[in-house]
């Protein structure tokens, strides 16, 4: 079972700061974001992460390479701790598949299918963080406890961020558990059939990298995950795990990840 992390993407929002540094690779207060996300990965039931990369991003790779040279000067100095952390970050178990167009998250998704087979996979969405690495154990148990079907995080939100978002639409079958009925990708506030919005975080079955093969561009003339979703809801049962919006952070804009930066600096310094 594969984790995948689509990274391809421009950073728009944070331009000029990534023309020559991805998004991905800001600092989140003592390591990259991306490194969050993939450690989360790495601690589900995935055997191997997958970042969906741009040919342009390399610094992404480097990151997560082995550096002995570096590893050894920075033992030589005795500073053992800063080596300890290159050298456990270079063996991370990561591997690459490109998306040669930005043609939206759908596309970067199915840019991974000869990574997933047959099998479920996940996908984590570089920009939202779960440090605790406790959301995807409890998609899985979800997703275990309704035969093996699809689950999606959704986190409430407030009536002016519905539209950044896709939003379920569905029955709430457990405290914190919806059966999915619909997905609607950033709809308008009185198009939006709930204010759950979905968080980053998926647990697909293999049925979905199937139907991506045929789903057309949507909104913004990109290929959305969420059509596939939708499609596959005709076929499969999907369920919606609600989360605390005290258990994931969002660094999708400039001020969601300054006040992230902020809230995950005070939790390790309290």
């Amino acid at each position: 079972m594969k984790a995948l992390i689509p990274a391809a993407g421009l950073g728009t929002r944070f331009l000029p700061a990534t023309k020559s540094q991805p998004k991905e690779m800001l600092l989140v207060v003592d390591r990259p974001a991306i490194q969050y996300v993939v450690e989360e990965g790495l601690a589900s039931a995935a055997d191997e992460v997958v970042i969906i990369n741009s040919r342009e991003k390399k610094s992404i790779e480097d990151h997560f390479s082995p550096d002995p040279a570096l590893v050894a000067l920075l033992r030589e100095r005795g500073k053992d701790a800063y080596a300890d952390a290159v050298e456990k970050v270079g063996g991370y178990n990561v591997s690459y598949v490109y998306q040669e167009e930005a043609l939206g998250l759908g596309h970067a998704v199915r840019c991974a299918a000869e990574k997933t087979g047959d099998e479920p996979f996940y996908v984590l969405l570089g920009d939202v963080l779960v440090p605790d690495n406790k959301m995807l154990p409890a998609m899985q148990a979800v997703s275990d406890a309704h035969g093996g079907a699809s689950v999606i995080a959704v986190m409430p939100v407030p009536d002016d961020q519905v539209s950044r978002f896709g939003v379920i639409a569905g029955q709430a079958v457990a405290a914190d558990v919806w059966k999915v009925d619909s997905l609607v990708e950033k709809p308008a506030l009185e198009d939006a059939p709930s204010n759950l919005a979905v968080f980053g975080r998926y647990l697909l079955s293999p049925r979905v990298m199937e139907l991506l093969a045929d789903v057309e561009p949507g909104v913004g003339g990109e290929i959305q995950l969420t059509d596939a979703l939708d499609a596959v809801l005709r076929e499969e049962e999907m369920y919606a795990l609600i989360v605390d919006p005290a258990d994931g952070f969002d660094t999708g804009t400039v001020e969601s990840w300054l006040e992230t930066n902020n809230e995950l600096y005070r939790r390790a310094h309290a």
